[in-house]
């Protein structure tokens, strides 16, 4: 009995595992690829290359689509080490990170899916909020809350010339993250994330090539734009 039980569940285990990857292709299959030309890069720059790549030499970049789309977005990327000048966050803390941003409603508001790349090697999903503050120069790095996922696993640790997939999707407030086709976070963000914007991305001190792709327009804001807001008070 103890061994049909454990067969049972093994079973499950694996149909489980099936249909989580079958959700990601299915996911990957709506998702079409940006060139520089559609972001709005609000901090440091991005370099194009061939096939749209997207090229990131500086200690920090910001940038959005300036669209509006479903809230799927997608990176492959390849990490080429250190930026050289590398410059410490807000806090003073010296990180090296790469991520994803969703519902970026302004500098103050918005979601993040970031994968820490140094000192440690880990996911983080957190939600900046900030009512009623729209720019960096009013809530500069206030508001952060990292959130606690329903589940999660770890994600690789990297090393210079490695390449990678990082994915995010909301649904309501909930939020499923994907690296290299698996699920490492998953859980709720709760009212605070209830926001209106662009997806987007974001590096720290990271040397990097993207590929970076985005899901379908959103039909009620067709021929509507967020409008490129770059300059002083307006990176994220």
């Amino acid at each position: 009995m103890q061994k049909r039980r454990a067969t049972y569940a093994c079973a499950l285990i694996l149909l489980t595992l099936l249909a989580l990857t079958q959700v990601s292709h299915s996911a990957a299959s709506k998702l079409t690829i940006v060139p520089r030309a559609k972001l709005c890069i609000t901090e440091g720059a991005i370099e194009e290359s061939p096939n749209d790549a997207l090229l990131v030499a500086v200690p920090k970049m910001r940038a959005y689509l300036n669209a509006f789309t479903s809230q799927l977005v997608d990176a492959h990327f390849t990490f080429l080490g250190s930026t050289g000048n590398e410059a410490r966050l807000g806090s003073g803390e010296l990180r090296r990170q790469f991520g994803l941003k969703l519902r970026a409603q302004d500098a103050c508001n918005l979601v993040y899916a970031m994968w820490r790349i140094e000192p440690e090697s880990k996911l983080v999903v957190s939600v900046k909020s900030n009512p009623g503050q729209h720019t960096s120069a009013e809530c500069g790095n206030r508001g952060y809350r990292n959130i606690k996922p329903r589940h999660s696993t770890p994600v690789p640790v990297f090393r210079s010339g490695d390449t990678h997939d990082l994915r995010a999707e909301i649904n309501a407030d909930e939020m499923k993250v994907f690296a290299d086709n698996r699920l490492v976070w998953e859980g709720s963000l709760g009212a605070e994330a209830s926001l209106d914007g662009p997806v987007g991305i974001r590096s720290d001190n990271a040397h990097l090539q993207i590929q970076l792709r985005v899901g379908p327009p959103v039909e009620a804001k067709q021929g509507q734009s967020p409008g490129c807001k770059s300059g002083p008070g307006e990176s994220e």
